[in-house]
């Protein structure tokens, strides 16, 4: 069993060592622990310092594509790289590391395919009344719309098997995290959730600038998700809004009419025609939205299938990059992992092996024998 933990990486030179330093190279039940920065178009020595610490694997995009990107790219790099698990983490020392083990027990004991890390907003110090709040309603939300009970939805500090990890594709160009629990929750994953503990912050949020931008960007988000998800029920609530509306204003102009002044109030009678043409539109709008959602489901089960055969033809991972040399690991004090099985030549995918080939060297007879 091979675990990798991947962080996303913007500018984090002198964070990233702080939290590297607290990442463990064994965790019970894996025989292999990796480490995987994923460096966002950085303009600093992110790679550089990553490299220094031990990082066994670097993804490196041409330019900043944004958290939900680099997410993306280095769960496709784990799976590639033979990872039975993947864990992300924040690279500003946001969750403590020491939970990681609590945080894969539920996969390891075979109860969940996805995991999310509950922060239990309420007693973080440095979250406003507010921000609590908001965080309370918009988890509600995606709970609703997910059809899961996952109470922190925000939360970065997450674990996937291989089967979870598969069947992820985030398309938000903002943030992943709503977004993939919505999926998990419509596809064949099994979501679970643990509290897990936080370290003091060391910095203001970069995606964030403001409480009123988090509010905009962090409502826009739920909003635009749960109707990608569920535009009928989105839809057709709006249809219904704007329905009772437009008879109202019939009902006001209809009521004059019957009195003998429906001359004088003409108005009422178009300003309700247009508001009944608009909650047709909507509710049109709903119909053809529940057939889209349904194609979407489709085209997620595709691509994943597409995974599936680049995974046994050992396609090798999108601008991957190997981490530090094993001399520059003794250095630093730190002890890498063995190589995955069928990476060789600085880490790419053996097409004659296959990135699936296993964990690591000489791994694959011993699980077979396991399951003989």
């Amino acid at each position: 069993m091979k675990l990798i933990i991947q962080i996303p990486s913007f500018n984090e030179e002198d964070s990233l060592p702080v939290t590297l330093r607290e990442l463990p190279r064994e965790v019970a039940g894996f025989d292999a622990v990796e480490w995987l920065v994923i460096d966002d178009g950085s303009t600093d020595a992110t790679v550089e310092v990553a490299r220094a610490h031990g990082v066994d694997h670097v993804v490196r995009l041409t330019n900043n594509k944004g958290l939900a990107t680099a997410f993306q790219a280095g769960l496709d790099a784990c799976l590639k790289l033979g990872a039975d698990v993947v864990v992300n983490t924040d690279a500003d020392n946001q969750y403590d590391a020491r939970d990681i083990p609590k945080l894969v027990g539920p996969i390891l004991a075979g109860k969940a395919d996805m995991v999310v890390g509950d922060r239990e907003v309420a007693k973080i110090e440095h979250f406003s009344a507010l921000k609590v709040r908001l965080q309370h309603l918009g988890s509600a939300v995606v709970r609703r719309a997910s059809d899961t009970t996952v109470p922190d939805t925000t939360s970065g500090f997450r674990a996937y098997n291989r089967e979870a990890a598969l069947q992820m594709a985030s398309v938000s160009k903002f943030t992943y995290t709503l977004e993939t629990i919505i999926q998990a929750g419509k596809m064949l994953v099994a979501v679970d959730h643990v509290p897990i503990r936080t370290n003091p912050k060391t910095r203001e949020s970069r995606l964030f600038p403001s409480m009123w931008a988090y509010v905009r960007r962090n409502g826009t988000s739920i909003f635009r998700i749960y109707a990608l998800y569920e535009p009928l029920r989105v839809f057709m609530t709006l249809a219904a809004i704007v329905g009772v509306v437009a008879l109202a204003i019939f009902g006001r102009f209809l009521f004059y009419y019957l009195s003998g002044e429906g001359a004088g109030h003409i108005q009422s009678l178009i300003l309700g025609s247009m508001l009944f043409v608009a909650a047709v539109q909507l509710a049109a709008l709903g119909v053809i939205g529940d057939i889209l959602a349904g194609s979407r489901v489709l085209q997620q089960r595709v691509l994943e299938r597409v995974r599936r055969v680049e995974l046994q033809l050992g396609v090798a991972p999108s601008h991957y990059e190997p981490g530090a040399d094993a001399a520059l690991i003794d250095e630093v004090g730190g002890a890498r992992a063995a190589p995955a099985a069928g990476l060789e030549d600085g880490g790419r995918p053996d097409a004659t092996t296959g990135a699936d080939a296993g964990p690591a060297t000489g791994k694959t007879e011993e699980r077979e024998a396991l399951a003989r």
